[in-house]
């Protein structure tokens, strides 16, 4: 029974592991986005507002998609996790669609954004004592409700401390998926190297 689950355990860490690169994609992409954020926060707004748009709506699709392929996650969290999906494409959708849109209305639609996300991710942290980097994914999640806090407090922020604040967490974000892309890898290669000796 024991040597039953430890397979199991190890067949579904292989699985996992092999599909590093999407996550290695999104994190360098998501990376790609807060440096061009922060190298011109002032005269290319519209390229910010459609590059978020665009992360907004692959960071959707990465989640929606999750939310179905993991086998483990409760019924709960995978609900949470389709519906932070479906809320991630819309605004991106929204982002796209309205390039021009006004700073209130941008700095209301992240803020809105980066708190439910926040939650989302701590939530389900905390809720996963198991979890893979359970601390930064808390820490990450905690980051986002601060910055979505600070952002509707003080919604006559100027586009240019709005792109650098959107740059510095992009490249925050960016680089941690990268760091579990590499995490997903590794684990990968060990339980494929256990799968077949148990």
């Amino acid at each position: 029974m024991d040597r039953q689950l430890r397979t199991d355990a190890a067949d579904m860490l292989a699985r996992v592991g092999r599909h590093w690169g999407w996550v290695l994609a999104f994190g360098i992409i998501t990376l790609l986005a807060g440096l061009l954020a922060l190298v011109w926060p002032g005269r290319t707004i519209v390229v910010i507002a459609v590059l978020f748009g665009i992360q907004l709506l692959v960071a959707g699709i990465f989640r929606f998609a999750a939310a179905f392929a993991a086998d483990d996650e409760t019924g709960a969290t995978r609900v949470l996790l389709a519906l932070l999906g479906v809320l991630s494409f819309i605004v991106g959708l929204y982002a796209l669609r309205h390039i021009l849109v006004t700073v209130a209305a941008l700095a209301l639609l992240l803020g809105i954004f980066w708190i439910v996300n926040g939650t989302i991710e701590a939530f389900t942290a905390l809720s996963h004592r198991g979890m893979q980097g359970r601390g930064w994914t808390i820490f990450m999640g905690l980051l986002s409700v601060v910055a979505g806090v600070a952002v509707l407090v003080y919604p006559a922020i100027s586009l240019v401390t709005l792109a650098v604040v959107l740059g510095f967490w992009l490249l925050v974000y960016g680089i941690m998926e990268i760091m579990l892309a590499f995490r997903l890898r590794s684990l990968g290669h060990a339980a494929a190297r256990i799968a077949p000796a148990t």
